[in-house]
């Protein structure tokens, strides 16, 4: 479950923490390393934790990579070969967004493919551990973000927490050309000038001033709108 470290507390409405939602199932927009989106509804993988859609890494050479969009371009291309996915729900997070454990049409783990695969890691303040085997792997093949020198997403979270700047060019949200096709980088500089969820990420991750809508760094700007 990704949530960044620092965020504050939320009190939920009792009615939605009492009722547990049924499996979702549909074809996924890919967010992230770790976030989908399916039939409107984010969900986030539980127990593992990828590279933020503006991480950097280091490659075998020392190069810096796009490990962010590296990690969300694997996730897309695993998810297009058996559809559709399905997510079994597990816990809110603070904010009522939905953690799930997902798997493939043909039953293969999410989560525990992209920790196999080096494309993100088990993170054991929530995952007790259930992927420390695959990532034991991971390392071992050289895969991944195994292959050079990596931060850890939640230190990295912490460390561009006060909207710090990319290291490069902004990355958009994958699957949504059609959102980029719609926006642009007008000075709407507070969430309360913004209409929905998916403007706010495209701002976020493409205006020069979009890290502001991100207050808590946590890679999803304007919280209440998503």
């Amino acid at each position: 479950m990704k949530y960044s470290d620092g965020l504050r507390e939320v009190n939920l409405p009792n009615l939605i923490r009492s009722k547990q939602p049924k499996p979702i199932t549909g074809v996924a927009s890919v967010i992230d390393g770790d976030t989908i989106e399916v039939h409107g509804q984010r969900i986030r993988f539980n127990g593992i934790d990828a590279p933020e859609s503006k991480q950097y890494c280091n490659d075998a050479k020392g190069f810096e990579y796009p490990c962010g969009r590296r990690s969300a371009e694997a996730l897309d291309k695993f998810l297009a070969a058996s559809k559709p996915v399905q997510c079994r729900f597990v816990t809110w997070d603070r904010y009522g967004r939905f953690i799930g454990d997902c798997t493939r049409a043909d039953g293969a783990s999410v989560a525990g493919w992209m920790v196999e695969h080096g494309q993100a890691l088990d993170w054991p303040r929530y995952s007790h551990g259930a992927y420390v085997s695959l990532q034991a792997k991971a390392e071992a093949a050289k895969v991944g973000l195994w292959v050079g020198a990596f931060e850890a997403p939640w230190d990295w979270r912490v460390d561009h927490a006060d909207n710090a700047a990319p290291s490069s060019q902004p990355l958009g949200i994958m699957s949504r050309p059609q959102v980029a096709q719609s926006y642009s980088c007008q000075p709407r500089r507070y969430c309360s000038q913004i209409s929905s969820c998916d403007e706010a990420q495209w701002y976020l991750h493409n205006c020069s001033w979009g890290r502001k809508l991100d207050r808590d760094g946590d890679g999803v700007a304007c919280e209440t709108l998503c």
